[in-house]
């Protein structure tokens, strides 16, 4: 689940020309490929550290909740319990929109592959929103009603993002007319951001985000290595796509001025000089963002469910009731849903407040990961014997 979740490679496809802080537009005005490379690998250092730090907490305290528990462990008795509330809302709040870049990506494609191959089409933004919501229905449905088969899709979804990577990778190595030079990828710095700082420029480049697994058998020691595996394995992939695609995307300035809104879409269209090509290319891409969104549904679903369990949200009482006949939180699906078919109404009005929820979202995820991590440094700086370890440390 968490390989599928994370989908770097995917991820870094998502190339939208009002770009937000996880896509590679802001990093290619904001540094240059030279950016995306060592910031990726800046990046990858800091969330293996990261992931590291929170597997280690959650072999010592594997609950649904994750930081804001983890939190009710580690911090002084003074302030636990209001820090505790204050990260579980802000993980809440992240993992939702989180959830919502996944049908939003998808939705957004679907429109770019229909400006590729009828230039009469006008994207409109309600557009996009109706698919979105069309997306989260049927992330709704299956979590609900279609729960036995998240763990088929979850398998499917494993061997559909590691044979997309090969195919893709093949096809544009092979495909691919002309190729950049190794200067280019490794040394080539451009600041077209505005910022008459460099190091500003750079600096803004490129962020990611980790995923924490919860509710998996033996999850003391299931939980750590299925975060370090998933960083391994998709760092890998994600550093493989990003090297190719920065060695064969062709016209730079055609790439990022591409009519359809996302510049991959035009990468791909140039490697295969054919429509069709560029569309069966990048569906692979949406599958995956569509796919990805029923399980993301299912772990922001719980995530709310245990605000609700330890009274830390509205209507707690009604809201964590567990379903008899399916043993689920239905009411913390449905409410999970609705929140993110609300958030899609945003994106009528505009795509840029839109997508400027999204980053606030990413910067939520990252203090949820952030408080924990200096408690627990705390705690062994100062009272290490209190601290039990898990099998997973």
């Amino acid at each position: 689940m968490a390989v599928v979740l994370m989908a770097t490679w995917e991820a870094l496809s998502r190339w939208v020309v009002a770009a937000t802080p996880h896509t590679m537009v802001s990093a290619l005005v904001s540094g240059g490929p030279v950016s995306l490379v060592y910031g990726f690998i800046l990046a990858l250092i800091g969330a293996l550290a990261t992931a590291a730090s929170l597997g280690e907490m959650a072999s010592m305290y594997p609950t649904a909740g994750g930081q804001y528990h983890f939190i009710a462990k580690l911090a002084p008795e003074q302030c636990r319990y209001m820090i505790s509330w204050l990260v579980g809302w802000i993980g809440t709040f992240g993992w939702v929109a989180f959830t919502a870049s996944a049908p939003f990506l998808a939705a957004t494609m679907i429109q770019g592959l229909v400006v590729l191959n009828y230039e009469e089409y006008q994207a409109k933004r309600w557009h996009g929103t109706l698919i979105y919501w069309a997306l989260l229905a049927i992330s709704a449905v299956v979590n609900i009603w279609g729960a036995r088969l998240i763990s088929l899709i979850e398998n499917a979804s494993s061997l559909i993002h590691l044979a997309a990577f090969i195919a893709e990778f093949v096809v544009i190595w092979v495909c691919a007319p002309t190729k950049h030079s190794a200067s280019f990828v490794f040394t080539l710095f451009r600041n077209e951001s505005g910022w008459s700082s460099n190091g500003v420029a750079w600096s803004i480049g490129y962020d990611g985000a980790i995923h924490l697994s919860e509710e998996m058998t033996n999850a003391e020691v299931a939980v750590p290595w299925c975060m370090l595996g998933s960083l391994a394995i998709n760092g890998m992939l994600g550093f493989a796509f990003l090297l190719t695609v920065l060695f064969c995307m062709g016209d730079f300035e055609a790439a990022l001025n591409t009519a359809t809104g996302f510049p991959i879409i035009q990468i791909f269209y140039s490697i295969t000089g054919s429509a069709a090509g560029s569309a069966a290319m990048t569906s692979m891409l949406i599958i995956m963002a569509g796919l990805a969104t029923i399980p993301l549904t299912a772990s922001t679903a719980r995530m709310l469910w245990s605000l609700t369990r330890d009274r830390a949200f509205p209507f707690s009482t009604y809201l964590s009731i567990i379903d008899k006949k399916t043993s689920l939180p239905v009411r913390s699906v449905f409410t999970t849903s609705g929140f993110l078919v609300l958030l899609g109404l945003i994106n009528i009005g505009s795509t840029t407040a839109f997508n400027a929820i999204l980053s606030l979202a990413v910067l939520g995820l990252h203090m949820s990961y952030l408080i924990p991590t200096g408690f627990m440094l705390w705690r062994r700086l100062h009272t290490p014997e209190i601290l039990a370890m898990g099998p997973g440390n």
